[in-house]
């Protein structure tokens, strides 16, 4: 079987359940930027080599494979809503649980932190930016269009656990936090 099909050359792309749209579409910038923190995501697990960590990270991924696959199925009416492969509530609470963990290991925070520290920590905030870019990305999508609420609050669990898991990454590396100075002369 080839890989390429050549559908797309003419800039379209298909939807599951809702035949074709525009690559410059709300809906598909929604899918390629949860496909592009899935990437960030699989970098983590490379420099993040735990027994704790890379589990949920893993897990975190085919969530955000089952967030694309959720974007990219056209619902018309509520039976769609609630039929098979629409993102469903649940998966957000795990990232509670383990932000709770970190945040009681992390001193508390007392001003802003840069994005930095380790190698693994930055990696991290580079995933939670794009985590946030992700998340207005589909609250974009949403406003004109049926998005599935579980996926905006788990994209905003998921940039809240990614920020404590850099900090946290900080912390067992012995690497301290990047606090931020301002820079503003008066």
């Amino acid at each position: 079987m080839k890989i390429y099909t050549k559908k797309g050359d003419q800039g379209s792309t298909s939807l599951y359940r809702g035949g074709a749209t525009s690559k410059a579409s709300a809906r598909i910038a929604a899918i390629g930027d949860v496909d592009e923190l899935n990437c960030h995501i699989g970098l983590i697990v490379t420099l993040v080599n735990d027994n704790e960590t890379t589990p949920l990270l893993q897990r975190i991924q085919n969530d955000l494979f089952d967030i694309g696959a959720d974007l990219a199925t056209i619902r018309k009416n509520d039976k769609d809503n609630k039929a098979a492969g629409s993102f469903k509530m649940g998966s957000e609470a795990i990232l509670e649980t383990q932000i709770d963990f970190m945040v009681d290991q992390l001193d508390p925070l007392t001003s802003f932190i840069l994005p930095g520290g380790s190698a693994s920590a930055t990696t991290v905030h580079l995933a939670r930016a794009v985590c946030r870019r992700a998340e207005r990305t589909v609250v974009n999508l949403a406003s004109n269009d049926q998005v599935s609420p579980s996926v905006i609050i788990y994209l905003n669990r998921l940039s809240d656990y990614l920020f404590t898991l850099a900090r946290f990454q900080n912390k067992i590396e012995g690497v301290e936090e990047v606090k931020w100075q301002s820079s503003h002369i008066d």
